[in-house]
């Protein structure tokens, strides 16, 4: 927490003990009481009970990762003092704002989608519905070591549901896109479970950098979104239509937190402390 306070981190209490998680959700499961979150270049002691403070931050700018509320934290957990699950149905709402489109119903990329298609939902009137089951056994796929493993882990993770696509015309949302291999195959899948349109809606501006802290994007080059216009990577993704949320409409709904600045760097190429040229990687693929 000391280099900008990137990375969440709270204070909880059990009964005299005093304990600490990444997200508030895990102190809800252990019937633990929210206490605060970690200041950025805070470090907390506690000795016998007793908690002390100190401001090690030596100046530098606060910088909490914003993809925290977009896609890495639980929708149950609050984040210096915003919850995540009101903060992307916010985004959705936003979207909804931002870019209208006719359709039969709107759906959510899960799991990181459905907040904010539920949002989307809500303000624009058009209903809800699922367009995909999702496998329990298969975790996030952007961040798994190689692009083979990401391609053949997205058709195991979700399956269409016929009969809901079939004929409709859909408007979807999802977080982000990343490298693009997940959107497109899920844009080809409803294809093939006969979606009539595909209209793609994305909680996020644009991902066009690499991530310093602790983000799993260490070349531009795998970046869908560099070098291209929204038009370009609609095209090749396939989709009907596509919009990003705007970074002014995250900054105004990023302005409900506590936090006092944000990183994102992948959304801009700013960064709220100074970057190396390039990341130091060593990857798990190069071990094994």
């Amino acid at each position: 927490m000391i280099l900008g306070g990137f990375r969440p981190l709270c204070i909880g209490k059990v009964g005299k003990n005093t304990i600490f998680s990444s997200e508030s959700c895990a102190l809800d499961i252990m019937g633990a009481k929210l206490v605060r979150d970690v200041k950025p270049g805070e470090v907390i002691v506690v000795t016998n009970n007793e908690m002390k403070s100190y401001d090690c931050k030596n100046g530098q700018k606060d910088g909490l990762c914003i993809f925290e509320y977009i896609y890495f934290a639980r929708p149950d957990s609050t984040i210096d003092g915003l919850n995540v699950h009101s903060f992307r149905e916010q985004v959705g709402k936003c979207l909804a704002k931002q870019a209208p489109v006719e359709a039969d119903f709107v759906a959510g990329v899960p799991d990181s989608g459905l907040d904010a298609a539920l949002g989307y939902s809500k303000q624009s009137k058009i209903p809800y519905d699922m367009a995909f089951i999702k496998s329990k056994y298969i975790g996030r796929t952007f961040i798994q070591s190689t692009q083979n493993k990401r391609k053949k882990q997205v058709l195991l993770k979700l399956n269409p549901i016929t009969n809901t696509v079939k004929g409709k015309k859909i408007i979807l949302v999802d977080d982000s896109i990343v490298r693009g291999n997940t959107i497109t195959r899920l844009i080809k899948t409803l294809r093939k479970a006969g979606a009539k349109e595909i209209h793609l809606r994305i909680a996020s501006p644009k991902f066009i950098d690499i991530c310093y802290f602790g983000t799993d994007v260490a070349k531009r080059n795998e970046l869908i979104a560099v070098g291209k216009t929204t038009e370009e990577i609609c095209k090749e993704i396939g989709a009907d239509s596509l919009e990003y949320l705007s970074l002014e409409n995250l900054h105004k709904i990023a302005k409900a937190s506590n936090a006092k600045g944000f990183c994102e760097g992948c959304f801009t190429g700013k960064y709220p402390i100074e970057v190396p040229d390039e990341i130091q990687k060593d990857s798990f693929e190069k071990i094994f």
